[in-house]
């Protein structure tokens, strides 16, 4: 780490070198901007849009569309006394969907997507294009030419700017917006714990309607062995039986509201005054005590709206409104209907109400469907928890995990391993735990209420800066939305005794996980700033680096985007050589949902030609993952010698506009020799390698210039074509990866909270993740681990 005493010329001469730094280890703002394309927004006509709604429906709606399995037992577990009360929690269920699911999420969540990515990462990633607010600041202006990264402009005294200048203010108001995020998605990965083990339970409770003497046992053992066969399939993907989906789903949503529809004429079409919101002042005048607690039951007639945005995927907004308004919220409606008049006529049924309103005619098929319907919405919930896993990862936020491909044709279809074993323990532990809908239910209320109390607040600061919304549709917005969901929150967190605390648990869990992973990747990052190498050091140890330069190229891997890391002084002070072309490489995870292929690799040179030395910046959206059949080493060395070819005819392009610019680039070469021959002599190497400042006269001797006489002719007459060649022999010699096995631990003065997490549980989920040399598929034999220890 840089020393704090200097005397004043050397503060003057620390301050040439800095400039020094600056002028020989460019931004990559010139090759970005290369790579920029006009990114077009896809229209889509009437029939295509039609056809993209009806496959949403297996997508999208799975979840939101089992919710009448389940909905009317957990609103009355103890029976039903009178018709007052059915009617009026009809009422509040016909409302709670037309205001949350439709209103808030269909016509304004929707609109928030990134790109088409949904979800609370999706909306952290807006906020975090918009304003400087993630954690670890790895940005540079160059990632904002990419095709994907959008963002807006404020004018100076706007709303939207000062909001900006707030939010960026304090680092603990980005730690917060980072912990609001953390907390609805590790209740959402509590979802998928929660979905499929009350749908698939409460799905396969329709063998016991037929046959009451079956013990509620019989009915756990068929479910866990659903839940089983439904885990283990996973790696097979759903791109074989996907197309079955939308169908599937459809034909579900038909007969719901066929049902129903029959169930209001057959029984009480009397119940139809509940769509007289009266009647939902009468329900809560009624001032029982199991009115207010059975809210949460009430609640669960939207679960599966936050995986409905989450699950967004590619598909347009304007299909996914059409699915909904057109089939979704009107099957729903005449489904929870015909269930509230047979209700009314069959009082001592509510435990059963869905299979028991079916007609006996058609029982059994209906059992078939009801099963499939909830094994299609697990598995959308599921693959949403798998694309949360995966954000999490590219933020820092979550250990790396193994991340499989399923389909070649969709990007988005992805199976993580070991997370699909977790959920499946979890998700038989709570099925088996609970044995019934009602406890379960109670769990999965408060985790959806969680989230979307998550989505609402994060949704004011995106209306105001990315949508830049007057402050007056943002106030209504959020009064209207807490108005609906924190009576539900009230009474779901009342039930905590009852089976809330699993999602709870399973949150907290998650969520000091994911802190404290997040905490020690931005500790690792802060280090690796401040000890940084100087470029005046690296360059006064001359073209040979003080080394023997063997064939080869090495490429090290860092996290740093500018400036030489750390690591590297550990080379050159401990090695006896190095090899004849050296590649800084910078892996690094942007806020957008991916990164073309032509715009994912920016080159660019360190120091003058003869020195070999080059610095490589992968960049990678949230959503992009390494294959197996990706060759990253190839894809770097294909790169480096393209940037080479480009360099060269760039060097020799005649425009006059270019040539301005070249003779720009020659005034700062000129004076960056000016500043080697003046910062000469007063830097020394500390014993750990990092750079210091003396007036000592024991000081390394700087090489002579490779910009000063011979050297400048040989250089300026190396052609392109030599230097093409020469990369090629080294590559030919062999190529190896440098990586940092780095080994994160607290400080002797830390505090025991601290010390715990970083010395224990960080280090053992540092054991259990992978290394980068499995994620970037690099050779056994042509890798070299360095060990370092890092003291935070």
């Amino acid at each position: 780490m840089l020393m704090a005493s200097m005397s004043d010329s050397e503060t003057t001469n620390r301050g040439s070198m800095w400039e020094l730094d600056q002028n020989l280890d460019q931004p990559m703002d010139e090759e970005a901007s290369q790579l920029k394309n006009m990114y077009k927004e896809k229209k889509f006509s009437s029939i295509l849009l039609l056809r993209l709604a009806f496959q949403s429906l297996g997508v999208v709606f799975g979840d939101l569309g089992t919710s009448p399995l389940y909905v009317f037992y957990n609103i009355f577990p103890h029976g039903v006394d009178e018709d007052e009360d059915v009617i009026g929690a009809l009422s509040l269920i016909i409302y709670t969907l037309t205001l949350i699911p439709l209103m808030k999420y269909v016509f304004v969540v929707l609109r928030a997507n990134d790109n088409g990515q949904g979800g609370t990462f999706a909306l952290y990633s807006l906020l975090c294009r918009h304003a400087k607010v993630s954690t670890i600041p790895n940005q540079h202006k160059t990632d904002e030419e990419l095709t994907t990264y959008s963002r807006q402009t404020y004018e100076e005294n706007s709303l939207a700017a000062k909001v900006k200048k707030w939010l960026e203010g304090h680092a603990y108001k980005k730690n917060c917006l980072l912990i609001l995020v953390l907390i609805g998605t590790c209740t959402a990965i509590g979802d998928g714990i929660l979905t499929p083990a009350i749908s698939v339970l409460s799905a396969a409770g329709g063998i016991r309607v037929q046959n009451q003497n079956m013990s509620t046992d019989v009915v756990v053992i068929v479910a866990v062995f659903i839940l089983i066969g439904l885990f283990c399939m996973q790696h097979y993907g759903t791109d074989k039986v996907g197309w079955l989906f939308a169908p599937l789903v459809l034909l579900w949503f038909i007969l719901i509201g066929s049902v129903g529809l029959v169930n209001i004429r057959k029984y009480n079409s009397s119940v139809l005054k509940a769509y007289n919101p009266v009647y939902i002042f009468r329900y809560f005048r009624r001032g029982k005590s199991e009115i207010w607690t059975s809210l949460g039951g009430v609640m669960l007639s939207i679960t599966g709206t936050e995986a409905l945005y989450a699950d967004l995927c590619h598909f347009p907004v304007l299909a996914i409104q059409f699915a909904f308004t057109l089939v979704v919220f009107p099957c729903l409606l005449l489904a929870y209907t015909g269930q509230a008049a047979y209700i009314i006529d069959n009082k001592d049924h509510v435990v059963d109400a869905f299979y028991r309103s079916i007609p006996e005619a058609i029982y059994w098929p209906a059992f078939i469907i009801a099963t499939l319907a909830a094994v299609v919405a697990s598995q959308a919930t599921i693959s949403a928890t798998y694309s949360i896993i995966k954000q999490a990862l590219a933020l820092g936020c979550f250990p790396r995990v193994n991340v499989v491909h399923t389909s070649k044709k969709f990007l988005g279809q992805i199976y993580i391993p070991d997370i699909n074993w977790v959920l499946m323990i979890l998700c038989i532990a709570v099925t088996a735990g609970f044995k019934n809908q009602s406890q379960i239910g109670n769990a999965y209320g408060t985790a959806v209420v969680i989230v979307m109390l998550v989505t609402t607040f994060l949704m004011v600061p995106v209306m105001l800066l990315v949508w830049k919304s007057h402050w007056i549709l943002v106030v209504i917005f959020l009064v209207l939305s807490l108005t609906v969901e924190l009576p539900y929150f009230t009474a779901c967190i009342n039930k905590v005794d009852q089976g809330g605390w699993v999602p709870l648990v399973i949150a907290i869990t998650f969520f000091v996980i994911m802190h404290v992973w997040h905490f020690c990747t931005v500790k690792r990052y802060e280090f690796e700033m401040h000890s940084k190498v100087s470029m005046a050091w690296i360059l006064g140890l001359g073209p040979s680096l003080g080394l023997v330069r063997v064939p080869g190229i090495g490429f090290v891997y860092t996290e740093l985007a500018s400036g030489v890391p750390h690591i590297f002084s550990h080379f050159v002070t401990n090695l006896p050589a190095i090899h004849s072309v050296v590649v800084f490489v910078c892996v690094k995870y942007l806020p957008v949902y991916t990164v073309p292929a032509e715009e994912r690799f920016i080159m660019k040179r360190i120091g003058p030609k003869n020195y070999h030395m080059f610095r490589c910046v992968a960049r990678y959206g949230y959503k992009d993952i390494h294959k197996k059949d990706d060759n990253f080493e190839k894809m770097l060395l294909d790169r480096l010698l393209i940037f080479v070819r480009l360099e060269s005819m760039m060097d020799g392009y005649s425009d006059s506009e270019d040539l301005t610019v070249m003779e720009h680039k020659a005034k700062r070469s000129t004076r960056s020799l000016q500043l080697i021959e003046k910062a000469g002599g007063n830097n020394t190497m500390s014993s750990t390698g990092d750079l210091s400042y003396s007036s000592s006269q024991d000081s390394i001797v700087l090489a002579k210039s490779p910009l000063t006489g011979n050297s400048l002719t040989r250089y300026s007459s190396q052609t392109p074509g030599d230097e093409l060649e020469f990369l090629n022999r080294s590559k030919d010699a062999g190529v190896v990866h440098f990586l940092g096995n780095t080994v994160v631990q607290a400080r002797r003065d830390s505090g025991i909270l601290k010390k715990v997490a970083v010395n224990y549980v960080y280090a053992f989920l540092r054991k259990m993740c992978r290394e980068n040399s499995v994620i970037f598929n690099v050779p056994h034999e042509s890798l070299l681990n360095v060990g370092q220890i890092y003291y935070i």
